[in-house]
């Protein structure tokens, strides 16, 4: 039977696993889904069409589930579907989906979200990503796996953010940040690659050549950027690292790519 403090005030209809655990002065809806080993500390708020993965925890007085900050929502039943072992601490805010994003918002698994970071309507947020306090995502964002986001960085709605791509803290996110970028700067551009990133997770000497040698010729001043993707991939395509990179470029939204800086297009 799952652990529910007098406190709390858990829906009837609410779905919550045997092993959850809802803390004082929680509150959590009737369409809501606690999943096996789900921990809310106390006053947590849990809302709407909204599912919590297995081992998820959340801290207190962070609101889950609310409708969308989104002036074209008119109440359809989106959701928002959190995955597993994810750490939400204090005030964060995650919002579900909009008629206009395919009504789900998406977060993965082994996430850590910050004291007060934001997920908008209709992001989607891939497995492993950390951000920082006060991160804020617009809508239909797209974060890859194991990205992080730097305290007080801010990502303009509909743009992607690469796996393993690292942005600083303060950084405003206009354009779409390639995988393995790392981005600095108020009005950010790119400012190389997170090799320290890619070092600490297993990737080898000759993945990270791969990837710089993508950077550069990607980068360059030479053709367009479709004939320099056409040269990446027939010259270095060979790896998963830079096919990756190859085929979030081409995938061309709205935003366009976030670019280097000057002194580090080389």
């Amino acid at each position: 039977m799952p652990f529910l403090h007098p406190t709390a005030i858990v829906d009837p209809e609410a779905v919550v696993a045997e092993t959850a655990h809802v803390g004082p002065f929680c509150v959590v809806g009737p369409l809501v889904r606690l999943g096996e080993g789900v921990k809310l500390h106390s006053h947590v708020v849990v809302e709407g069409r909204t599912e919590i993965g297995n081992g998820t925890e959340i801290y207190p007085f962070a609101s889950i589930g609310h409708p969308p900050q989104d002036l074209k929502y008119k109440g359809e039943p989106s959701r928002l579907a959190i995955g597993r072992n994810c750490r939400i601490r204090e005030h964060v805010t995650m919002n579900p989906g909009t008629e206009g994003g395919g009504m789900l918002t998406e977060v993965g698994d082994n996430c850590l979200f910050m004291a007060a970071s934001h997920v908008a309507h209709d992001c989607k947020v891939g497995n492993n990503v950390v951000m920082a306090n006060n991160a804020t995502l617009g809508g239909h964002v797209e974060v890859g796996d194991f990205a992080i986001l730097g305290g007080l960085s801010a990502v303009h709605q509909f743009v992607r953010i690469g796996a393993h791509a690292m942005i600083g803290g303060m950084s405003g996110i206009v354009n779409d940040v390639i995988p393995y970028g790392m981005v600095l700067g108020a009005h950010a551009g790119l400012s190389g690659l997170n090799l320290v990133g890619l070092r600490r997770r297993g990737f080898g000497q000759e993945e990270v050549k791969a990837v710089r040698d993508a950077y550069r010729l990607l980068f360059s001043d030479e053709g367009t950027l479709a004939e320099r993707l056409d040269a990446v991939e027939q010259t270095l395509g060979t790896t998963d690292t830079v096919r990756g990179m190859v085929e979030f470029a081409r995938q061309a939204t709205d935003r366009g790519l976030l670019k280097p800086k000057p002194e580090h297009a080389g």
